[in-house]
């Protein structure tokens, strides 16, 4: 990481504070809402450290895939204690769509996991470094105007030596939320359903998909945090999935594609990591 000069004040620009922090142990399992924590170069530290993965395709499985992999977010998954910088791998708690808690330490994990999802599977742990091979993964397109493919199932590498989609933090906020209620309002737009890692709270006076403006900028949060926006964050299936309390609802996705191009949300990578806090101020710079 590389920490940029501090900007005079004159140039920075309020955006918004911390409303929300997720991180997600399992990709595509549902994760831990947490108060405070530690950036790293791999975004939150502990984010998608794991992933089931298909021993005979070798593909990561998750819920991009339904179709094969059922409900992904009937399961849960938190660390039994808070990970910490340059210490060891913590333990993950995971909690089966039967109530069931097994750990990612026990020995028969792999049989407990294959028999919840109806298919073999193992977890793998990320390497964490970007000279490892890329993993591949299955994304089903459902049949629906504005996507690059419909009603088709295509693979995607992901970052080497991650289990990230395509970048390492994904920013919300709160404005866009409210923006794509009004557009579908019999829709439940809920931040849980997009998986992000920091939602941004934005003042009243802020319309409209906020963080769209933010790419190509960076964004301070806190005093030590600094983030680059690379992009938009572009949408799946996943969106339409029940969770919780959440019904499935494909309006959700189609909202998305009919007034912000599918996309909810942006990505970025870290330029200087720290902690971060619920209620530290995000300053555009």
């Amino acid at each position: 990481m590389k920490t940029d000069p501090s900007p005079s004040p004159s140039t920075q620009a309020r955006c918004g504070s911390v409303a929300g922090l997720w991180r997600y142990p399992v990709k595509s399992m549902m994760g831990e809402e947490l108060n405070a924590t530690e950036v790293t170069n791999y975004g939150l530290l502990g984010d998608r450290k794991f992933a089931v993965v298909d021993p005979v395709t070798g593909k990561v499985a998750g819920a991009k895939n339904p179709r094969k992999w059922g409900n992904f977010f009937e399961f849960r998954a938190a660390y039994a204690e808070p990970p910490h910088t340059g210490g060891k791998v913590s333990t993950v708690r995971l909690t089966l769509p039967d109530g069931t808690t097994v750990t990612s330490d026990q020995p028969d994990l792999a049989q407990l996991l294959s028999r919840a999802l109806g298919r073999e599977v193992t977890l793998a742990e990320a390497s964490g470094e970007g000279a490892a091979p890329a993993a591949t993964a299955e994304e089903y397109w459902p049949d629906m105007e504005g996507l690059d493919y419909r009603d088709t199932v295509v693979d995607w590498e992901l970052p080497p030596g991650t289990f990230f989609d395509l970048a390492i933090v994904h920013l919300l906020t709160t404005a866009t939320i409210d923006r794509l209620r009004a557009e579908y309002p019999q829709g439940r737009f809920e931040a849980r359903r997009f998986r992000p890692n920091i939602v941004v709270a934005t003042g009243p006076d802020e319309q409209g998909f906020a963080e769209n403006d933010w790419i190509g900028h960076a964004v301070a949060i806190g005093d030590q945090v600094r983030l680059r926006v690379t992009g938009p964050c572009p949408r799946c299936v996943m969106t339409t999935l029940p969770q919780g309390d959440l019904p499935k609802d494909s309006g959700i996705l189609r909202t998305a594609a009919q007034h912000n191009q599918v996309n909810v949300g942006v990505y970025a990578d870290v330029i200087a990591g720290g902690t971060i806090r619920r209620g530290d101020p995000v300053t555009l710079i």
